[in-house]
């Protein structure tokens, strides 16, 4: 079975799917170490190795190249963040064609304008519904792994209201997306309102300190969400560990200690030595 396959199979199951966001295959690989069963590749962190905020800046291909480098070191499937389409129903073809070849499961598509806004930004501007939903068709005639998932997600509760925002998740649906994510629920009753109002699966998009207020996971999967991701969790701590390590080092002038240790040695088997090591020596034995 195909990797967009293994995804299908853990959505089939009973129970709510968390999904922890990467921004490169350290992350990547870091969330398949701790034995998470799929990974999403964030879009705002994406931007942010490429030295951006998350304001569209970001291309097709270099969101696609990132993906593809991290679905390489993975043996879970990604789910990806691909923003808009990058413009209309031609550009959303060639968008969901390139994630596909470059070994993504699956990926969101968004109705804002572009160029777009983090979900959890002021002043988006959203795109008619028929423009929309002739995206979301296009992306499923896109498929050439029939497994690969569609999400639709929807940014219009901020602008146009819950009830917008429902009624396009819906006619994603009918449109033949897999899933629905309604971005930036702003109240606990309306983050509890959206499985029940949208007539299938749906995404719940969980940002610390964002629109959305915090819940606990389990809570959500009593709502009755299928797919939760955590976009920006390993993005923001690493800003984190990396301002702590450099006033650790400014204070004391001295390497300072990490709250987790780790050997030259342990850090390079996090990222696949094992592998690599055996062909140190391989190729100068006869065969």
């Amino acid at each position: 079975m195909s990797k967009s396959g293994d995804l299908r199979e853990l959505l089939r199951q009973n129970k709510m799917l968390v999904v922890p966001g990467a921004f490169e295959c350290i992350s990547a690989r870091t969330i398949e170490q701790a034995g998470f069963q799929a990974a999403y590749m964030t879009g705002a962190g994406t931007a942010a190795t490429l030295g951006f905020p998350d304001y569209g800046l970001i291309t097709m291909t270099e969101m696609v190249a990132n993906a593809g480098r991290m679905a390489s070191v993975l043996s879970i499937p990604l789910i990806a963040d691909a923003d808009t389409g990058y413009g209309n129903e031609l550009n959303v073809i060639r968008t969901i064609r390139e994630y596909q070849k470059h070994g993504v499961s699956g990926v969101h598509i968004e109705d804002q304008g572009f160029p777009k806004r983090c979900g959890h930004l002021d002043n988006k501007e959203i795109i008619s519904l028929d423009d929309y939903i002739a995206k979301i068709r296009a992306a499923v005639s896109a498929r050439t792994d029939p497994d690969f998932l569609i999400i639709a997600r929807t940014d219009s509760r901020a602008v146009l209201g819950l009830e917008e925002a429902v009624k396009r998740a819906n006619a994603s649906l009918d449109a033949g997306a897999d899933m629905a994510f309604v971005e930036a629920p702003q109240t606990v009753e309306e983050i509890a309102a959206v499985p029940k109002l949208v007539k299938g699966p749906c995404l719940l998009n969980v940002v610390w300190k964002g629109k959305t207020p915090d819940v606990p996971l389990k809570d959500a999967e009593k709502f009755g969400y299928k797919l939760t991701i955590l976009p920006g969790m390993l993005f923001k701590a690493v800003i984190g560990i990396c301002d702590h390590m450099l006033e650790g080092l400014k204070r004391e002038n001295a390497h300072p200690a990490l709250p987790k240790d780790m050997s030259i040695r342990e850090g390079f088997a996090r990222v696949g030595a094992a592998e690599w090591d055996p062909f140190r020596d391989q190729f100068r034995r006869p065969n």
